[in-house]
């Protein structure tokens, strides 16, 4: 299969600069059907966006900026954001003018087409894939998993701990490895990232009953406070009118308790949060996962996931 990658992958890449170094190579690019990536520098007024090909100046039609912007299913703000970011791109005609020089016409909208037909219409519910985050919702992230080819990414997927928005787990800009959740008729992609993050099991054995380990508060309820210990994992400590969600936790580890999938715990000591992002711990390096449970084998309550 023909690898696709989010926009901003070959941008730095040698082969892609060596490309663009003169207008004799660019042409070659055209005839060899290949995909470049490059700045965009700006948007213009009628909603072309011209880009950084340093031989000659490139530039991409509105229309052939995205799909979707042809039929109107595509709205504007989708060319507009993309200025003084990569784009991919393909070479599809060269104009040349007395007054201009010669300008390359580019269309990212055919990168994106071949992107679905050959990657996305082949990809199955279970592909791990890699995705870079494109802007952060209430709801979810948006992620770019090939050509600028957005696919959402739930917040409930995103973590087995739950978060008040994506922003406390993912950066805007920052690439992730996530697991196709389904595909529908349309070629519009859900993504889930939790199996990746590791079993209650696989986390609890990172920690011992008797540490003071540091964990995030993530929920305070009348019968105790959530704290966070990691991504896919949290324990319960005694409620406490002295904290908030979000902020930082020293926590004593009472006990862990597979069969309930219980961490009780004690707050030492709370301090407001930084916004500091840990890096991703990923425990499933696979290309393909086809079912996962998340609650240990001895665990009274089953949590699984099939795709």
């Amino acid at each position: 299969m023909k690898k696709y990658y989010p926009e901003g992958f070959l941008i730095e890449k040698k082969q892609n600069k060596k490309y663009m170094e003169t207008a004799s190579d660019l042409r070659e690019c055209f005839f060899e059907d290949r995909i470049l990536e490059a700045k965009a520098l700006l948007c213009d007024r009628e909603h072309n966006l011209h880009v950084d090909l340093g031989a000659v100046k490139g530039i991409i039609p509105r229309e052939e900026c995205a799909m979707g912007i042809s039929d109107g299913s595509v709205r504007d703000i989708a060319i507009i954001s993309r200025v003084n970011k990569p784009v991919s791109f393909k070479i599809i005609d060269f104009i040349d003018d007395e007054a201009d020089g010669r300008t390359a016409i580019l269309s990212r909208r055919a990168v994106q087409e071949e992107c679905i037909e050959e990657y996305i219409k082949k990809l199955v519910p279970g592909d791990i894939i890699n995705a870079k985050v494109t802007h952060n919702e209430t709801f979810g992230s948006f992620c770019d998993i090939g050509c600028g080819v957005s696919a959402l990414l739930p917040i409930d997927s995103i973590s087995v701990s739950r978060i008040p928005h994506p922003n406390s787990r993912l950066s805007v800009n920052s690439t992730i490895k996530a697991v196709v959740k389904s595909i529908d008729e349309m070629n519009r992609v859900t993504l889930s990232m939790k199996e990746l993050l590791g079993t209650w099991e696989e986390n609890a054995n990172n920690f011992k009953t008797g540490q003071t380990v540091g964990g995030i508060v993530r929920s305070i309820e009348k019968y105790g406070v959530f704290i966070e210990l990691a991504p896919n994992l949290a324990g319960l400590a005694e409620y406490s009118s002295d904290v908030r969600e979000g902020d930082l936790a020293s926590v004593y580890i009472k006990s862990i308790n597979p069969e309930k999938m219980k961490i009780k715990l004690s707050i030492v000591d709370s301090f407001p949060g930084n916004n500091q992002l840990d890096p991703i711990k990923y425990y499933y390096e696979g290309t393909h996962i086809s079912n996962w449970q998340y609650s240990p084998k001895e665990s009274e309550k089953i949590i699984q996931s099939f795709f």
